[in-house]
């Protein structure tokens, strides 16, 4: 392993591709082959270990400079030709609820700060909280299109990803509606950093936030059984008065093509992928 491993950083320091800004997957995978390989190093290859971890952390920091590069850029206004280049470099099929190496490169784009003080246990029927995994949430944009006309609210929306990546790459405005306050002020200052003025936060519970803004809505099953069912309620109120869309991913997927005021844009609606339901008079 020893010799497959110096023939990888060989080529590491060979070809300084991997540096460009755009190249964060293939520094994925390069990062993943230099840990598998230097797990099975033996005690005698110190020197080889030792260029190892060189190695990783200029990889590292090629990632840091790439997200520092995408942050001003997204400050500057050019979020929507971000959106086109990570969608360019995605895979075309987003499926499963696992993360991949987009979801690291999001996280350090958004430089979300840790939530402060004590973040409490789920109540009854809410769901230990998840962030969306990066390629459903460019799949979710991809499908809404959403205009400048449209109000995204995101129900349970945690530390803020759809809402900030939406208001950072297209021209909605965007509100994420969450009930741990911790996780609201962390997603606030991410967008006061980010000069995102069309995100906003509301420390609130879905069952009584003012939704009446809303054009959009989506849910990363963000709830369960009756709580779920009196959510889904208040959003059908709101579609007898208004078009609706409602988008989803996960668990809830099922409970909401069973509703019989929601329309399905697919045939099949499946919980690891992005549904989208459409609500109200067309």
């Amino acid at each position: 392993m020893s010799d497959a491993l110096r023939s990888l950083l060989d080529e590491l320091d060979a070809d300084a591709q991997w540096r460009h800004p755009r190249r964060w997957r293939e520094r994925a995978q390069l990062q993943d082959r230099i840990e598998r390989l230097s797990l099975r190093l033996g005690a005698d290859d110190a020197a080889l270990r030792e260029r190892a971890e060189a190695a990783q952390a200029r990889l590292d920091a090629a990632d840091a400079e790439s997200a520092h590069a995408l942050r001003a850029r997204i400050r500057a206004g050019e979020g929507a030709q971000v959106l086109r280049e990570w969608r360019s470099e995605s895979p075309p099929q987003a499926d499963g609820e696992g993360y991949d190496p987009f979801d690291a490169m999001l996280a350090a784009v958004l430089d979300l700060a840790e939530p402060q003080g004590e973040i409490a246990a789920p109540a009854p029927q809410t769901v230990f909280y998840q962030p969306t995994p990066a390629r459903h949430l460019l799949d979710l944009l991809a499908r809404l299109g959403l205009r400048a006309d449209d109000v995204l609210i995101d129900l349970g929306s945690g530390l803020g990803h759809v809402p900030l990546l939406a208001a950072a790459c297209t021209p909605a405005r965007c509100i994420g509606i969450e009930h741990e306050a911790a996780y609201v002020a962390s997603a606030n200052d991410c967008a006061r950093a980010l000069g995102l003025a069309r995100a906003e936060f509301a420390h609130a519970d879905a069952r009584t936030a003012d939704l009446s803004a809303g054009t959009v809505f989506y849910l990363y099953t963000p709830f369960t059984g009756d709580l779920l069912a009196q959510v889904l309620e208040r959003l059908r109120a709101l579609s007898a008065r208004r078009p609706l869309r409602i988008a989803s991913l996960g668990p809830c997927t099922p409970a909401l093509a069973a509703q019989p005021w929601l329309r399905a844009r697919d045939a099949e609606c499946v919980a690891d992928r992005i549904a989208v339901f459409d609500a109200g008079a067309v």
